[in-house]
């Protein structure tokens, strides 16, 4: 017997996972953007932007203030090289910690083009700029002592004299610098507005050499004064000589390197007035003649106490007349004070106190009624360095 087949009715579960299997492997032609597409689309890796450079003062700049600071700046990288060429020098500066920041260090020079090249992965920038021209120049137009071949004395100061009178002294001081082999505590002091000294705590320590160097390119001095050079000269600082005269027992004895080399019976100011009194305190040595013509201050031929002079183997030891200096009135010397304020000595060792000193040696006079002020001559040691160092603009 024929028997028909039998249908069974489908198990409502399996077919829709069944649906549910083919919904999932044709996702594909759902929404753009979703499924596969889209994993194949964030897979793909995007090309980074490049680094940009910014530089300060930008190209072509004119008339840019020698104070300006150089900048350079990446954005999105790295700096990997910064090059700064003009005024005929390589300018030095420094990164930032993140080296996305380069400042140029110090002023720039006046009158003057520069180059700036720079670097940051494959982005490279340059630009080009002019520095303005100062209305007034400002140069070191004298240093002493500086002769050349020169060696001087341990009190010696360095008196640093500028072409043009300066405004902004804190600005210049800042670029003075001075270095010894043998380092001592030292300060500068403003005698005017072209004149600055410098002056050691201590006697320099002695047998040695003390480098002088004034940084002055771009250093702005005043309104439209800018320094338009470098100075660098070095000194030679010799003997520790130091001359001690007691004009009341008129006596003077020279040591070197702490050694007495000369004795000397000597003379000093008669102090009938002011005038003719030798003055107490430190004084340096500073400059010699032979001879040296000597004439009464104030005094015109015929009055009282007249005297016109010429005067053998002289060393200079202030502005107001004062020498030790070579006289032939040995029945005085170690006797008597005569002078008009001189300290003189017999011939031979006045020649050879002339011989063997130094400017900036030091001749320390006691026994007299009168103070050396610390602005005659070289009389900076009168001032307690407390006081000298209040002159500094810094």
């Amino acid at each position: 017997m024929n028997v028909a087949p039998r249908w069974k009715k489908p198990v409502a579960g399996l077919a829709l996972l069944t649906a549910a299997t083919l919904t999932a492997s044709c996702s594909g032609g759902g929404k753009p953007g979703t499924g596969d597409a889209a994993a194949a689309e964030a897979s793909t890796p995007q090309t980074p932007q490049a680094p940009t450079i910014k530089i300060t003062p930008a190209q072509g700049s004119a008339k840019v203030s020698p104070e300006k600071k150089i900048v350079v700046t990446a954005a999105g990288g790295t700096l990997d090289e910064v090059v700064v060429e003009g005024g005929g020098s390589q300018v030095q500066g420094k990164y930032s910690a993140d080296k996305t920041k380069w400042v140029s260090k110090g002023p720039l020079k006046p009158s003057s083009s520069y180059n700036v090249s720079a670097k940051s992965g494959p982005t490279s920038a340059a630009a080009t700029f002019k520095t303005q021209t100062p209305e007034r120049e400002l140069k070191v137009a004298d240093v002493t002592p500086n002769a050349k071949g020169e060696t001087v004395g341990v009190g010696a100061p360095i008196i640093v004299t500028f072409n043009q009178p300066v405004s902004d002294k804190a600005s210049v001081e800042q670029a003075l610098e001075v270095e010894s082999e043998k380092p001592v505590d030292g300060a500068w002091r403003w005698i005017n507005d072209t004149v600055v000294i410098y002056r050691t705590a201590k006697y320099w320590p002695a047998h040695q050499k003390v480098t002088f160097n004034a940084r002055l390119t771009g250093v702005k001095g005043g309104k439209g004064l800018y320094g338009v050079e470098d100075y660098d000269t070095t000194l030679k600082i010799g003997a520790r000589v130091i001359s001690k005269v007691d004009a009341k027992k008129h006596m003077m004895y020279v040591y070197r390197d702490n050694k007495r080399v000369q004795t000397m019976r000597i003379s000093a100011g008669m102090a009938t007035t002011r005038e003719y009194t030798t003055t107490s305190g430190v004084h340096l040595t500073m400059e010699r003649g032979n001879p040296v013509r000597m004439i009464s201050p104030g005094r015109k031929k015929g009055d009282p106490g007249y005297y016109d002079v010429m005067i053998n183997h002289a060393v200079r030891i202030s502005n107001s007349g004062e020498y030790v200096h070579a006289k032939d009135n040995v029945w005085a010397q170690g006797v008597r004070n005569v002078s008009h304020g001189c300290i003189n000595s017999r011939p031979d060792q006045a020649k050879w106190f002339y011989d063997n000193f130094q400017r900036g040696d030091v001749v320390d006079i006691v026994g007299t009624t009168r103070a050396l002020e610390w602005n005659n001559g070289w009389g900076f040691w009168q001032l307690p360095f407390s006081q000298w160092k209040k002159g500094s603009a810094l």
